[in-house]
């Protein structure tokens, strides 16, 4: 099953690494490898990208920090070719993704001597870019006609175990995912609270919003750690959140409910 139906999908930026996950799924379509094991070894990678960004090795914290990124692509596309989508599996993932971004900061704020507090403002923008990309892009895969509905606009309740998994670890993964993530879905949701009434969103206007996507914003870093512009990565994305403002003021202005 695709995410989108073929008239909905867009250039998606943040993910770049899609091709080369889809080989990497097909590879193990056929073995005992699972999703939630190919989640667990995006974590590893990005644990040591960011024991390289430690040991001041930035080019080689620029490649896992990648490497991170394609795995994570790799986890839905398993599922998708074993049909076995799993709600366990999709928190797990996001909980995994604010962790090591947290991290990810905290270290960039160590080498390069930044305030915490501007660090750890940073992470809270990065997150919030974050969330408006996946509001509009899970509207859109809500809305279109046989597209992923593992993920809802408004994530209210624990929903219903999936085959192969049980109803007390959905329960549990999703109350951790809406104590560390709640708090960027209330902030959007109350910027654009009629966003989920909209039929669709063109392809150019997700293509634009895709510069929020996690992919995205991991490669920018991935890109700027051996340029040696540590020092500007958090200036850079507390001053990239400015954008939040624009894209939901054409999102209110062109593409209304």
């Amino acid at each position: 099953m695709s995410k989108l139906a073929a008239e909905d999908k867009f250039l998606d930026l943040s993910d770049y690494g899609r091709p080369i996950a889809k080989l990497f799924a097909n590879q193990l379509k056929n073995t005992r490898f699972t999703p939630i094991h190919v989640t667990l070894l995006f974590g590893v990678c990005g644990l040591i990208a960011i024991y390289c960004i430690l040991q001041n090795n930035y080019f080689l914290a620029s490649f896992f920090i990648v490497l991170k990124s394609i795995i994570d692509a790799v986890d839905g596309e398993l599922a998708r070719l074993k049909n076995t989508p799993s709600y366990v599996g999709r928190y797990l993932d996001s909980v995994f993704d604010i962790i090591l971004n947290f991290f990810f900061f905290m270290m960039i704020c160590y080498r390069s001597e930044t305030s915490f507090w501007m660090a750890l403002l940073a992470f809270f923008c990065i997150q919030l870019q974050g969330t408006l990309y996946n509001y509009y892009y899970v509207i859109l895969r809500n809305n279109s006609i046989g597209g992923d509905k593992t993920s809802k606009i408004f994530e209210d309740k624990s929903p219903i175990a999936l085959p192969g998994e049980t109803q007390k670890w959905v329960n549990i993964w999703f109350g951790i995912y809406t104590i560390v993530y709640g708090i960027f879905d209330k902030i959007i949701h109350t910027l654009d609270s009629e966003a989920y009434k909209a039929k669709t969103f063109p392809n150019w206007f997700m293509t634009f919003v895709s510069v929020y996507g996690l992919g995205f914003q991991l490669l920018i870093i991935a890109i700027m750690l051996p340029m040696n512009l540590i020092e500007f990565i958090v200036p850079f994305f507390i001053t990239y959140s400015l954008l939040i403002f624009f894209i939901i003021g054409i999102r209110k202005s062109f593409f209304r409910t």
